[in-house]
């Protein structure tokens, strides 16, 4: 059974009531559900929050909503780690059980559609994978990115000698986006996090698909590409 974890406070820093914010005609967290409602693979749809407004608004949409997350996990500054975990044992309550699986899906990434989650849902199984995470390829090589060190700075991967335009740079760079997060859910609650690195799968997602909101400009990128999309 596979339960698409939606976490979705009221408050946020970068945009206000982002969760809420009009992208497009429409709240920012409708595309995440749409996107969990319109995908075969997930089973039941988990919204943690702590907004009365949000809560109305799933329930809009077809989404049963007797939970709310404690103010104490909500803030500003709460890690996710444990708002999840208090978010399944209020489920295993309700339900008296727990999912086997749970897919992390968070409104900020509101261009990942419900192909990207059966596609990645089909990896993560076929691969009898532990977790997986939605990646995209880097926009800026590393070959090309810096970083400073005492004195001066190096570059952050230094490319073959021989390699002198970009069209031959090579090697698999990618960018951890954020739109989707796999895992077991036995596995979750052992090791307390959603990524292993050299362990969790990484599942390659179009790069225009990633992106994550957090401010009124990736707002304004989002709506631009979602209007090319249309």
């Amino acid at each position: 059974m596979l339960l698409a974890f939606v976490p979705a406070r009221g408050g946020s820093k970068g945009i206000p009531r982002k969760n809420l914010a009009v992208l497009a005609g429409r709240p920012l967290i409708q595309y995440t559900l749409e996107a969990a409602l319109g995908s075969s693979s997930v089973d039941e749809i988990f919204v943690s929050t702590d907004d009365e407004e949000i809560a109305r608004f799933c329930e809009r949409l077809g989404i049963v909503m007797h939970y709310r997350r404690p103010a104490e996990l909500a803030g500003d500054d709460s890690p996710l780690m444990p708002a999840i975990e208090h978010g399944l044992r209020a489920y295993e309550r309700d339900r008296g059980r727990l999912p086997e699986e749970l897919l992390l899906l968070q409104p900020t990434s509101p261009l990942r559609i419900a192909q990207d989650i059966d596609g990645a849902v089909a990896e993560f199984r076929s691969r009898r994978a532990d977790s997986l995470v939605g990646v995209h390829r880097m926009a800026e090589h590393p070959y090309e990115c810096v970083k400073t060190l005492p004195g001066g700075w190096d570059y952050l991967e230094h490319p073959p000698q021989a390699v002198t335009r970009r069209q031959d740079y090579q090697g698999g760079y990618f960018f951890i986006n954020g739109a989707l997060y796999l895992v077991r859910t036995d596995v979750l609650l052992m090791r307390r996090t959603l990524i292993e690195p050299g362990v969790t799968h990484l599942y390659e997602m179009p790069r225009e698909r990633g992106i994550d909101v957090d401010s009124p400009l990736e707002l304004a990128y989002a709506e631009a590409l979602l209007a090319s999309r249309n």
